[in-house]
This record gives structure tokens, C-alpha cells and sequence, in this order.
């Protein structure tokens, strides 16, 4: 038993603390992204994309390759795991009032329609355009990551703020995402998702029992929406607003572990696994480059500051305490890291596989500038607060 007791103090109660840390899961990102990386520019690396896009078997009405399989069928739970954030937020959080969310949700709104804007200016009339909403997205690990780092320098109304501002971001894209990147839709499976989701709300309102034919009818209404038209990654946010509320903190906290340290490490690896052309440096030239670079480091502080500032000025809302219009252009550029979600929508505005790794690598590239900048801005411009450090979740 000596030897359990050490292992546990040695490695056990380590990994569950550093799991636990906000930063940990912006590291196992980076780690996957860099070994997807090194992977694909190796001997092994065509086999590796060979393997990602090998054909599981043809069953009807179902994904086939394992890259599908982690696109539409994992990232569903993802989903599932964003769209319970985002209702419990609604419900009982920083977006639960109207003073409390109106900062967040202008913010957010400059901090997609700016950068969205920016690429068009860059892409319009191309066959880059639809790239429209790679750059409206804000990858909320990354960012509290690098938030978290910061230590004082970055308050806790900062690390709320931003939360809050990265969840309706993310509502933003899925909203883009099922009207703007949806294929021809077939309605027949359409309605039957949509009854599937009618159902289980009026099973909630009803206050009957919550169990595990919940997530069975939440399977079938993945099916219709994966073959009606519209990306079956919907169904787990719509699977996720019809959980009691009750219910919510402990799926939560349940799917935290898996969905960040297993899921997205996943999505990483199968989806930045680029074999870099020897044509790199003339690729991120391109206007499809530039426009995802210049929407996220540029459009998104502008967007989010210029938004909150006309806000501000009309009365709408106040930056809460501790925040200042310098730490609002930092956290700008926090959510100019875009990453996970700018990724998924690269892979769904393009077809050509040749373009979604140019878009991509402008994706990482840009996602690395702007976290670079946020922690220089923070360290320039900022004073760290002495004093006792409040221990937050966040």
C-alpha cells in the first residue's frame, strides 16, 4: 500500500491538478497540433493521411472515413458540451440578465461582424469568399490559457468577460454554421430531427423523467441532421438546450475531462495533419491567408473595443469593475486566437483539400500572432495587481 500512497502523491493528485488548470488544455492542444505536424512532414506522413481518409465501410445514412467520423461524429459531443455552456450561461450566469450580458453580446458581435468584414474586403468576388466566417471565431481554451498565464495581470472580470464573449461567439458560428454552411437539404430528415428536438423540450417542460433515452433520441436526431443537409454538429447543441437545468453542472463536469484532453487533442491531430508545400511561404501571400490573418488579429480587438466603446458612449451598458480600455484591446486580442472553431469552418467552407490546409495553416499562424501580441500587450500596457490571489475557476 506504501507504493499506492506514493504513486498517488506523485503522479495521481499532479495529473488531476494539472487537468484541472485552465492552461491545461490549451497545452494538449498545441502539443496535438505540433505532433499532428511533425507526423504529416514526416516518412510516415502520407500514410497518416491515408489513414485519416481510409473508408470504414459503407453503411447508409453514416459517415465512412475516420476523418468523418471524428468531424461530424466526436465533434457533435464538443457541440453537445458548448451548446450546455451556453444554456446555463443563459439560464443562470453572465448572460442571464440584460445589464450582465449587454457588453458581452455587442462585444462579440463587433468581434464577428469586423473580422468577418475585413476578409470579405480581402476575398470578395473569389472562390476564397465563402472564408467569410473562418475568422469570426474565438477558441475559448486557448484564450483563457493564455488569460490564465498572465496571472494578476489579467483580472477576474477579464477572465468573465471573455467567457462570456467566447460563448455567444460560439453561438455565432454555430448560427453560421447551419445557415451559411449547410448543403442542399433534404426535409424529410430535417422534420424528423426537429420533432426529435420538439419531443424532448416538451420532455423537459414536462418535468418527466432524465435518463439514458434522452441521449438515445439525442443519437436519432444526430442521424436526420447528419443526412438532412445541415452539419450534424447541430444536433448536439440542440441536445444540449433541452437538458433540465438541474441536470447541466454535472454533464458539465462529466464531459469536461473527455471533450478537452480526448476529443478536441483528437480533432487536432486528424485536422491540422498539413504536409507543408514547398510553395508555404507564397501560399500565406495569398488574399485567403491575409484575410484570415488580418480578421483575427486586427478585426477582432478592433471589433470587440469599437463595439463596447459605442455601447458604452449610448449608455447601453459599463465595462464591469477592474476593467479598462487597455485590457479590452488585450482581451481583443485574446479572441483573435481563433483555432478549434475557425478550423471546423475552414473545413466546411472548402472543398478542395488543397485550400482547407492553406486556410488552416493561416488559421494557426494567425492564432499564434495574436496570442503572442495579447501577452506582450498585457505585460507593456498593464500593472500587476498585488495582494492575495483569488483562486478562480476560470
Amino acid at each position: 500500500m506504501p507504493l499506492l500512497k506514493y504513486l498517488r502523491k506523485s503522479f495521481v493528485s499532479p495529473l488531476l491538478e494539472f487537468i484541472h488548470d485552465s492552461r491545461a488544455v490549451g497545452v494538449f492542444l498545441i502539443i496535438s497540433t505540433l505532433l499532428s505536424l511533425l507526423i504529416a512532414n514526416s516518412g510516415a506522413g502520407e500514410a497518416f493521411v491515408t489513414l485519416l481518409n481510409t473508408e470504414l465501410g459503407h453503411s447508409p445514412g453514416l459517415p465512412h472515413s475516420l476523418l468523418h467520423w471524428i468531424n461530424d461524429g466526436l465533434m457533435a459531443i464538443f457541440f453537445f458540451l458548448v451548446g450546455m455552456e451556453i444554456k446555463r450561461e443563459l439560464m443562470v450566469g453572465e448572460l442571464s440578465s440584460f445589464k450582465k450580458s449587454m457588453m458581452p453580446i455587442v462585444g462579440a458581435l463587433g468581434g464577428m461582424l469586423v473580422p468577418a468584414l475585413l476578409f470579405t474586403l480581402f476575398n470578395a468576388g473569389t472562390e476564397y469568399a465563402k472564408g467569410w466566417g473562418i475568422p469570426m471565431a474565438t477558441d475559448i481554451a486557448f484564450s483563457l490559457g493564455v488569460a490564465s498565464l498572465l496571472g494578476s495581470r489579467a483580472p477576474i472580470a477579464l477572465k468573465i468577460f471573455l467567457t462570456a464573449l467566447a460563448i455567444i461567439d460560439d453561438l455565432g458560428a454555430i448560427i453560421a454554421i447551419a445557415v451559411f454552411y449547410t448543403s442542399e437539404l433534404n426535409f424529410y430528415y430535417l422534420l424528423g430531427g426537429v420533432a426529435i428536438f420538439i419531443g424532448l423540450t416538451l420532455w423537459n417542460r414536462l418535468k418527466l423523467p432524465f435518463g439514458i433515452g434522452y441521449f438515445i433520441a439525442g443519437a436519432i436526431m444526430w442521424f436526420c441532421f447528419f443526412n438532412s443537409g445541415i452539419h450534424a454538429t447541430i444536433a448536439g447543441v440542440l441536445l444540449a438546450f433541452t437538458i433540465p437545468l438541474n441536470k447541466l453542472e454535472h454533464l458539465v463536469h462529466e464531459l469536461h475531462v473527455p471533450v478537452n484532453f480526448i476529443i478536441i487533442p483528437i480533432f487536432a491531430l486528424a485536422n491540422t495533419a498539413i504536409i507543408i508545400p514547398a510553395s508555404f511561404v507564397e501560399n500565406l501571400t495569398q488574399n485567403l491567408s491575409i484575410g484570415i490573418a488580418v480578421g483575427l488579429i486586427l478585426g477582432k480587438p478592433i471589433g470587440i473595443v469599437l463595439f463596447c466603446f459605442i455601447a458604452a458612449k449610448l449608455k447601453w451598458g459599463e465595462l464591469a469593475n477592474g476593467l479598462t480600455w487597455n485590457s479590452m484591446v488585450g482581451l481583443g486580442l485574446l479572441a483573435g486566437i481563433g483555432f478549434t472553431m475557425s478550423i471546423f469552418i475552414s473545413m466546411l467552407a472548402f472543398d478542395n483539400p488543397a485550400t482547407q490546409d492553406i486556410s488552416k495553416m493561416a488559421v494557426l499562424l494567425a492564432s499564434v500572432l495574436a496570442m503572442l501580441l495579447a501577452y506582450g500587450w498585457f505585460y507593456i500596457f498593464t500593472k500587476e495587481r498585488k495582494g492575495k490571489r483569488i483562486k478562480s475557476r476560470l
